[in-house]
């Protein structure tokens, strides 16, 4: 009977020195913000002389908005999950990156977009793939998430998805530059007009014209993650996919771990660029991995990622990260990427090149 006392009283006493350790952090981890929020538009090889004044001014002003409005919902107390939503819609809203209204079409001219969310403290995640007909796919992913028991959606299902939860779809025709899409619209007439000239059969599928391709150039994905208030990450990724895609093909974007990863007790992740690499490395968990298991630091890790193991796979691209901390990180190995982060100083930090 001593002998269990004294064992109890062992293992309480251990238990109770393991959870304090836990909760002592060192010199580099101690808290450096209590909100934070970081977002990319996209990595590639370009620069100052590539990109003109006004061109990078547009840039500039949509990372500023998007960087703002994250910054004001978590300021007010909202979750990263809602910061993260709200600030990629932003993203996907504008023409200059490769989600949403700005993408990319596959090599049959068509759109496929793809997006995934997760919830650091849940580890709750939903992911859309190959939809055409969705304005804000970050959107339909967090509906997959909070909405069903699944966790990935792709083409026809997921719009059925979303539909079923009140979501409205859009004509593909929102997805293309405004050139085209008058081109497109005028063939249609014509093509119906001569149609109905011809007494042929009505609610034929209307034939959509596009030869002419868009001369906006598209550097990649939009992503963000976020730190709440009450200690909570998250990310999320939206993208065109990869321009001249093969019809049907998937990049890393929707794949949790490989694109997107966030968990409260590690890092939030969100990664653009060659995705075929970003899935062979399934970097986005790696990360997380790297901190868990190795304990390492965010910078650390993001270095070894980027610097190390994605130039040995020979994979091009970058992410963004952001630890439990709120320590930041925005790592690429091309010519540039865009990118910014805000804290809970408010100051927004944006920057393209590699400076």
């Amino acid at each position: 009977m001593n002998q269990k006392v004294v064992l109890i009283g062992l293992l309480s006493l251990f238990f109770l020195l393991t959870s304090c350790t836990r909760e002592v952090k060192t010199k580099d981890e101690k808290q450096k913000t209590e909100i934070a929020l970081v977002i990319h538009g996209g990595a590639g090889y370009f620069t100052s002389e590539t990109i003109p004044p006004e061109k990078e001014a547009e840039y500039r002003k949509k990372l500023n908005e998007a960087l703002i409005t994250g910054y004001n919902i978590l300021k007010d107390g909202g979750s990263s999950v809602e910061a993260v939503e709200k600030v990629i819609k932003i993203l996907e809203n504008s023409p200059l990156f490769n989600a949403g209204c700005g993408s990319v079409m596959t090599a049959d001219k068509k759109f496929e977009l793809d997006a995934s969310i997760m919830d650091g403290r849940t580890l709750k995640t939903g992911a859309v793939t190959g939809v055409s007909h969705i304005k804000n796919p970050i959107a339909a992913a967090r509906l997959v998430m909070d909405k069903s028991q699944n966790v990935f959606f792709s083409g026809v299902g997921a719009e059925q998805f979303v539909v079923s939860q009140g979501m409205q779809l859009v004509d593909s025709l929102y997805f293309y530059p405004d050139d085209i899409r008058a081109e497109i619209e005028k063939k249609n007439l014509e093509e119906q007009d001569k149609q109905n000239k011809l007494n042929k059969k009505k609610n034929k599928k209307r034939v959509s014209f596009v030869e002419k391709k868009t001369e906006i150039e598209k550097y990649g994905t939009v992503g963000c993650v976020a730190l709440d208030k009450d200690g909570n990450l998250a990310a999320g990724t939206s993208t065109g996919g990869l321009n001249n895609k093969m019809k049907g093909r998937i990049g890393d974007s929707p794949i949790i771990g490989a694109g997107t990863y966030a968990n409260n007790n590690t890092c939030a992740v969100s990664c653009t660029g060659q995705g075929e690499f970003f899935i062979r490395g399934v970097v986005a968990y790696d990360m997380s991995a790297l901190l868990e298991y190795k304990g390492m630091t965010l910078a650390t890790a993001t270095n070894y990622i980027i610097n190390v193991k994605l130039n040995e796979l020979g994979g091009l691209g970058g992410l963004i990260a952001l630890d439990k901390y709120g320590n930041v990180s925005m790592n690429f190995n091309t010519k540039g990427m865009f990118r910014g982060y805000i804290t809970d100083k408010g100051k927004p930090e944006i920057k393209i090149f590699n400076d």
